[in-house]
């Protein structure tokens, strides 16, 4: 979750604005609130894509195929304006981490029951988008979240862009390449008619990461690349090796290469003993190691917080329903805005290793009060809004996070949640994830702790063991980060970015050594003022294999490791 940017709307329609929750090709998901209290992700696509009529068209038909399918393990559709100059659509939000989050970062392979009970309700997903008409064809785990009911599936189908005729044809091409790399089905690689047995391979990839923390056939940094990993997918057997044992034929065969020998979805239930694990949308009995119960629990904290207090700046007029759209007498200049992919947009997605467990996710930061330059300045605050959460669920809340270590948080919050949200990543969220990687370089001004670099000890010069280029890769972005010698308030950082769709750079002064090397807050020096957004005050650390980390205040995300050229 990242705070709202100045240049953000306040209103989409009837929903209020809370957060960021990731940016892509497509657009921008944010997390909001409705007039009546519900918490929703809405997805506000990019007015380049709205401005084609093919790209309406679609969008059209798969919001209203995407309306049918209101399953329990899936994130619904709640309201939508195909109609408006800015198209828009709204889904519940799913209070809970990505299956990549909880796997590459905060915990690691899960225990084979907790990948049964995933088996179980990402299968009961399968059949609700496949009796509405649809082919997910994106199922990874970036695009399924993890709750204390169990799994939803995100991003199933909705507004995929193609890509009209003439110059303007590159804006949607993306969109055409439904899957990422590593959990894409041999029939996608080839082109050939997709099917809802596609969803099927790329299920048994999600269990065979959930249960390993690995691809089933590798990634793109093996030797080769990318064209390695598509001929792996398409022609290799693959690597199961710590699957559990009752499991590993059942993964082998959702990976099959002839979509024929896959096994259906009602199929998955019976091997994996549904009937005893999950039903009416949750898991039966506890499903998830203690340690994520309790994650779990301090974010549905942290989620009542937010949506009590609102973004940090004031509360503007309501708008008119149904319009994402400037006002008349403010209309804002074209400009292309390049953005980071979306979690589940295509693009080359990886299984970094598992890493420590830490708090999911961090505090929101302060949000600087601004205008957006399409929807005017901001209003004056109206009377405080009352607080939508009873006693008894700020109660309940209180004792999931007390007694999130053990089994009894079940008893607490056992109900269903009122819940899901669009990718994840970025995030990134989006999604979480997953935010967009010029965010995660560069979030808003944060409150640094005081500053050591009026002692003596800090105010000495950047150590040599930091100075120098280092390298940093992260999807389809890299990262180059020159390290100059240097005082304290001396410019001795520097920093770029460089990805298809964006690039920008920073600078930054150093602020303090004792302890911990520290740079000041950023300063951006070359790329799009929307995109490029400066730094708050960001830590150094130089690790044991000679590696660096850049650690920034406030950022959702993990920090990147450099090596050193």
């Amino acid at each position: 979750m990242e705070q709202l940017h100045p240049h953000d709307p306040h209103r989409i329609g009837p929903y209020r604005l809370l957060s960021r929750l990731g940016a892509g090709g497509m657009g921008q998901v944010y997390l909001a609130r409705s007039d009546r209290g519900r918490t929703v992700a809405v997805k506000l696509v990019h007015p380049r894509l709205a401005a084609h009529e093919e790209f309406r068209t679609r969008f059209r038909q798969e919001v209203a195929a995407a309306r049918r399918v209101g399953g329990q393990w899936t994130a619904p559709v709640l309201d939508a304006d195909t109609e408006a100059p800015t198209p828009w659509f709204a889904t519940g939000y799913v209070a809970g981490p990505s299956l990549r989050q909880v796997v590459a970062d905060d915990f690691g392979p899960l225990p084979g029951r907790s990948v049964r009970i995933l088996a179980a309700g990402l299968a009961y997903a399968l059949q609700d988008i496949h009796r509405a008409g649809l082919v997910h064809r994106d199922l990874k785990p970036s695009n399924v979240l993890v709750t204390l009911d169990g799994p939803r599936v995100i991003d199933f189908g909705i507004a995929r862009a193609s890509a009209p005729a003439g110059p303007d044809a590159g804006l949607t091409r993306a969109g055409e390449l439904i899957g990422s790399p590593g959990f894409m089905a041999p029939e996608q690689i080839r082109g050939e008619p997709v099917t809802a047995a596609c969803d099927l391979f790329c299920l048994g990839a999600v269990l065979a990461y959930a249960a390993t923390g690995r691809l089933p056939f590798g990634d793109s940094d093996r030797p080769g690349g990318m064209a390695a990993l598509l001929l792996r997918i398409t022609e290799a057997e693959p690597d199961l090796t710590g699957v559990p044992a009752d499991l590993h034929d059942l993964v082998r065969d959702c990976l099959r290469r002839n979509p024929a020998e896959r096994p259906g979805p009602a199929e998955v239930l019976a091997r994996v003993g549904a009937g005893d694990t999950v039903a009416d949308g949750r898991a039966l009995e506890p499903w998830l190691p203690a340690l994520l119960v309790a994650q779990l629990g301090r974010h549905a904290v942290q989620l009542l917080d937010r949506e009590d207090s609102g973004p940090d700046r004031p509360d503007p007029a309501p708008a008119p329903p149904s319009t994402a759209t400037p006002p008349a007498a403010t209309p804002a200049p074209a400009r292309s805005l390049p953005l980071a992919p979306l979690p589940g947009a295509p693009h080359a997605q990886t299984a970094p290793a598992p890493r420590p467990a830490a708090p999911w996710p961090p505090a929101p930061t302060p949000t600087p009060t601004a205008g957006h330059p399409a929807y005017g300045p901001p209003q004056p605050a109206g009377p405080a809004r009352p607080r939508t959460a009873s006693p008894f669920f700020l109660l309940a809340v209180a004792v999931v996070v007390a007694v999130a270590a053990g089994g009894a948080v079940y008893a607490v919050m056992g109900g269903r949640q009122d819940a899901a949200r669009p990718g994840g990543g970025a995030g990134a969220p989006g999604t979480t994830a997953a935010a967009s990687a010029p965010a995660a370089a560069g979030p808003g001004p944060a409150t640094p702790p005081p500053s050591t670099a009026g002692t003596g000890a800090a105010a000495g010069r950047l150590p040599d063991a930091y100075l120098g280029t280092w390298r940093a890769t992260s999807g389809t972005q890299s990262w180059r980060l020159t390290l100059s010698p240097g005082s304290v308030g001396d410019t001795v950082m520097s920093l770029g970015v460089r990805d298809p769709a964006f690039s920008c750079t920073w600078t930054a002064p150093l602020r303090g050594t004792a302890g911990t090397v520290e740079l000041d807050a950023s300063t951006v020096t070359s790329g799009d003022p929307v995109t490029c957004t400066a730094g708050a005050w960001s830590r150094l650390r130089l690790l044991p294999d000679g590696t660096l980390q850049r650690e920034l205040s406030g950022s959702a995300g993990p920090p990147l490791t450099y090596r050193k050229e």
